[in-house]
């Protein structure tokens, strides 16, 4: 019998992909909802915070999968990591568990309209093969169908702790990229702190701080809600710091920057000084917020007259990253400093050739982004 070689080259990738995965340890479970559901009352299994904020299912996609649970359908199943102690982080399958947490009073979710509280039970709407279950909540159901529900399995998938962090971070991406309902910040969020929560969570809490908070009060609640303030304190790190890698597409840049400081290979990690980035973020928006307030990042009106209560990222470009040269001579408690600088960010607002290269479209590209953030600078080295 003739031995069937090898191509050579095939073989490279085939040895390549056979060393990846065993790098990768699986495990398949079938749990009821009621043990999924202790399991996140005992602290077992953790939703993120950033991460429930996705929930997004209407009440009546809800109520037809409990609607289909009753019925014994297939679900599709689950995605884990194995953490610490053996607790699991939900990686994909929100909807499905948030549903069924809703049902039992066990939902928290104060972003929906209208909000939902711990204790608030589901009312089962739309259902579409067993009408009479529309109108009832939990207590109504009765033992036997309380019981089917509690005893409803779903296959999980568990990626065990002892799986490398990027297979973690990449199968999240893969499993959540695509869904309509995330923004570009909320998959960041959820999937980047795979790999190193740290950068994750220095993000958000300075998207708390209130000098921040003052400069983005025109953001609408929708936005908020998207996470976009937190994407502004990432844009305002990656451009800070690499801004000469950006080349095109602003969110690839910024997953890729988010990607580089989260990298778990402290060898392969992009240096990041957590205590000296802070303080320059801090002082930045302490600036701003005295000078410009929350007309920081606002146009001008039409007249040249005032500045309206607008967002403008061209302008929160322009003024964060372009305010970095003269950082370290501008005194924040020195009200004449204070007072000239708000004059002269008051006045490149209204200038013809700032507003020209801060308004229109085709200005995500590192030529106008430099000719905005570069007019700022010049104005306020010439000044302070």
């Amino acid at each position: 019998m003739t031995e069937v070689e090898t191509p050579p080259d095939v073989v490279e990738p085939i040895n390549e992909i056979e060393t990846r995965r065993k790098r990768l340890v699986t495990q398949s479970l079938d749990l009821s909802f009621n043990e999924l559901l202790d399991m996140k009352n005992a602290g077992e299994l953790n939703i993120n915070p950033a991460y429930q904020r996705l929930f997004q299912w209407s009440e009546g996609a809800q109520s037809r999968l409990i609607e289909s649970l009753l019925l014994e359908m297939p679900v599709p199943p689950i995605y884990v990591v194995e953490e610490d102690e053996g607790r699991y982080t939900l990686i994909d399958g929100l909807q499905r568990i948030s549903s069924y947490l809703h049902l039992r009073g066990a939902l928290e979710a104060k972003h929906l309209d209208p909000p939902v509280v711990l204790g608030h039970k589901l009312q089962l709407v739309d259902c579409d093969i067993v009408k009479s279950l529309n109108g009832l909540t939990w207590d109504d159901l009765g033992t036997a169908l309380q019981i089917r529900l509690k005893r409803s399995f779903i296959r999980v998938e568990v990626v065990r702790q002892g799986s490398d962090s990027r297979f973690k971070y990449y199968m999240f991406k893969r499993l959540n990229t695509g869904g309509e309902l995330l923004s570009d910040q909320q998959l960041r969020n959820c999937t980047i702190r795979l790999l190193d929560p740290t950068f994750n969570d220095f993000i958000i809490e300075l998207s708390k701080s209130e000098d921040f908070g003052t400069c983005m009060e025109p953001l609408t609640e929708e936005r908020r809600n998207a996470a976009y303030d937190q994407e502004l304190v990432l844009r305002f790190f990656a451009f800070k710091n690499s801004r000469e890698k950006f080349r095109h597409d602003v969110k690839d840049f910024l997953t890729e920057y988010m990607e580089a400081v989260s990298e778990p290979d402290e060898e392969r990690r992009t240096a990041f000084d957590y205590n000296a980035q802070r303080a320059e973020f801090m002082k930045t928006f302490q600036i701003l917020s005295q000078t410009l307030g929350e007309r920081a990042f606002s146009y001008a009106n039409r007249q040249r007259t005032d500045l309206t209560r607008s967002f403008s990222v061209y302008h929160f470009e322009a003024f964060t990253i372009g305010i970095q040269s003269g950082l370290s001579a501008i005194d924040p408690q020195d009200a004449n400093v204070i007072g000239r600088l708000r004059d002269i960010l008051r006045q490149i607002k209204f200038e013809s050739d700032f507003i020209r290269i801060t308004t229109g479209g085709g200005k995500n590209s590192p030529g106008p982004l430099n000719d905005r953030i570069g007019f700022v600078q010049r104005r306020i080295e010439e000044n302070i």
